[in-house]
Parts: C-alpha cells; sequence; structure tokens
C-alpha cells in the first residue's frame, strides 16, 4: 500500500528498526536507530509493533506528500513540524489523509527525530531486519538514504481509535551540554593519567559526527609509557571509547564492527541516545559508573517504556 511519496529528502533520513544482530562476523554491523527511547514511542503512538521500521531524519527534517489515509507521529530532537503549512506538536499522534504535505524543518535541539506511520514501513527484511545500512548499500529503501521522487509504502493497519500523546513528564529534553555514563574498560590497563583526563574534563563534539561514530576534541587523554598506541584489531561495540594516537576519544556507534584502539571505557547503552542527541559543538562529560548501576539503569528504561505503553493498551 503505497503511503507516501517524497518530495524533499532532508539532511539524512533512512528507514531502521531496532537493527541487524548476529551478523558482526561478518563485517556487518548492528545499524538500527540511534535513541531506541524516541523510536519506541514513535511507534507507541502510532499503535505499532514496538520494532516496526520507521524514518530516522538527521538535522534536516523531509517533506512528504501522504498517499493513504494513517497515524503518523515524530519523536526525538525538536524539529518544528507542519501538516498542511499549520505547525502540529510532536510526540502526539497525528491522523492524515491523501494529499496532505508533511513538512519538518531543520532541528532546533537535539539530533535525530523519528517518524513513525500506521503499519511501519514496509521494506525488504535483510538478515532479520529493516534497517539500511549506507556503507554496505543494503536494507532500509534500496539501501540508502531517502531522495526526492521516493515513494515508500506501509503494512495495512487500522488507524486509532483516539488520538495519543507521550505525558510531558517523560519527554526528554536535549541540552548542548550532557553528562555520559561509561564503565571503564575493556583496555583501561592501557591508561593511568587519561583516566583521569577523560572523567574530568568535558569533551567537545566535532563535526565528524555520525552513525559509525562520534569524534571528540579536548584534553588529550595519553596511553601509558611504554603500551603500544594500538592494538590487535578486536570487535567493537556501540558505546565503545577508542583512544587513537593523536589522544582524541572517539564514542564508536552502530556502524562499526571492529576496532583497532585501545578502549579506555564504554557508554552504557541507556545513554547512547544522549550521545546520538548531540551535534558538533555540543559539550559531552563522562562520568564513571559500574556494571551493577548499569544494569538498574536499563531495567528502568524498558519499565519506563512499558509504562508508557500502558497508557494506551487496555
Amino acid at each position: 500500500m503505497n503511503a507516501l511519496k517524497v518530495l524533499a529528502p532532508g539532511g539524512f533520513t533512512t528507514v531502521q528498526d531496532k537493527g541487524r544482530f548476529g551478523y558482526q562476523q561478518m563485517g556487518i554491523p548492528v545499524c538500527g536507530v540511534l535513541d531506541s527511547f524516541a523510536f519506541n514511542c514513535a511507534n507507541i503512538l502510532v499503535g505499532n509493533d514496538e520494532n516496526q521500521a520507521v524514518l530516522e531524519i538527521t538535522i534536516m527534517g523531509p517533506a512528504v506528500e501522504i498517499l493513504t489515509e494513517m497515524d503518523i507521529a515524530l519523536t526525538g530532537a525538536e524539529m518544528e513540524m507542519t501538516l498542511n503549512d499549520k505547525p502540529v506538536e510532536q510526540w502526539k499522534s497525528i491522523r492524515v489523509k491523501p494529499g496532505d504535505i508533511v513538512t519538518i524543518s531543520q532541528v532546533q535541539t537535539g539530533c535525530r527525530a523519528y517518524l513513525a506511520f500506521s503499519g511501519g514501513l514496509k521494506v525488504p527484511r535483510i538478515m532479520d531486519s529493516c534497517s539500511t545500512y549506507v556503507g554496505g548499500k543494503i536494507g532500509g529503501f534500496m539501501g540508502r538514504p531517502l531522495k526526492k521522487g521516493d515513494i515508500l509504502e506501509t503494512h495495512e493497519a487500522r488507524v486509532l481509535k483516539k488520538p495519543r500523546a507521550i505525558p510531558v513528564a517523560q519527554i526528554p529534553q536535549y541540552p548542548s551540554s550532557v553528562g555520559i555514563r561509561a564503565i571503564p574498560g575493556p583496555q583501561d590497563d592501557y591508561f593511568d593519567c587519561g583516566m583521569t583526563a577523560l572523567f574530568e574534563k568535558g569533551y567537545m563534539v566535532t563535526a565528524k559526527a555520525d552513525r559509525m561514530g562520534y569524534r571528540l576534541q579536548g584534553s588529550p587523554i595519553p596511553i601509558k609509557s611504554g603500551m603500544p598506541k594500538s592494538i590487535v584489531s578486536e570487535p567493537s561495540m556501540p558505546g565503545s571509547i577508542q583512544v587513537p594516537p593523536d589522544e582524541q576519544p572517539i564514542i564508536l556507534l552502530v556502524e562499526q564492527t571492529v576496532g583497532g584502539y585501545a578502549k579506555i571505557a564504554t557508554v552504557i547503552s541507556t545513554d547512547l541516545p544522549k550521545v546520538a542527541q548531540t551535534t558538533p559543538g555540543d559539550t559531552i562529560r563522562f562520568e564513571k559508573t559500574d556494571l551493577k548501576t548499569a544494569h538498574r539503569l536499563y531495567h528502568q528504561e524498558k519499565n519506563k517504556i512499558l509504562k508508557i505503553k500502558a497508557l494506551f493498551v487496555k
């Protein structure tokens, strides 16, 4: 069922779901959405199952023509959205009909937003996921970001009986300076004074920030004397903070499979959306935490989503 036509693609708009797991040994990264909370909320708002594919929008939003009646919802970064030139709110379900024009403008706070549609976007599942891996030209819509003229389909679904809205208290803010919790390791033994620098100094997000990783700039993080500047390449995971020879940290994200530099610490999963919502010039401050705390925060996040879902599912 044709659902929307792309009139303008925006800055970098791709189809994403939770990700592609179990293929990293083949060089295929996880991919998937970078802000899982906003993604989950977008699907809940339109009555979808939790892993239906959505549009991940970066910095500048798209303009689309609606081709069928359905509900849509925009969550994540603050971006002005209009329906037929009239402002509509984020974090709420919006009923749209054939011929309607939805326009999403430049980001105001945050970096990435998520646009969900009734039934979810219908694209081929590649390796158990609908996520776009642009580097490998697979998944999503033809393995690439959207272009003008693209026509996307959705799975058939009923429209909502009544509108939905995320409670204001549950909507996250996206400040320009964020605290990011990280667990030392796995190569924390490569660092001594570098560990102090990481957890005591702020780091600026540079222009080299994308779905592969975020390069930061700030106080040097020196490797301990006698330790090699690089290691044998090994599997990496989203959140790994590696330190290359220039001593400036890089937070690896969802389109990376291996790393050849020592990883001083690992960002906990519940804070990765905070990283993904920063833009060049923003400041990241790392806070040391432990595995027990990370597990507790993970379960808190899961329960938060369940409570939001329970508001609409009787």
